[in-house]
């Protein structure tokens, strides 16, 4: 696949989740399923900035091994 359909295609697919992730929130009825998501959101986030500190740290690493 090319760079470029690989791009498109993660676009749609972000914005095909959003859709879905915006109706279910968006429903009144369903408190609870907007808690678990809501608390799944949070923990992805949490977890998404630890690995991207994590990484920021090797990246930071690697650049003073190579200026050294």
């Amino acid at each position: 696949m090319k760079k470029e359909t690989k791009i498109i295609a993660g676009v749609l697919a972000g914005a095909a989740l959003g859709a879905a992730v915006a109706l279910i929130l968006s429903s009144d009825k369903s408190g609870d399923v907007k808690d678990k998501v809501s608390d799944w959101f949070c923990d992805l986030l949490d977890s998404t900035k630890d690995k991207l500190a994590g990484l920021t740290d090797q990246v930071k690493d690697t650049v003073s091994k190579v200026k050294a």
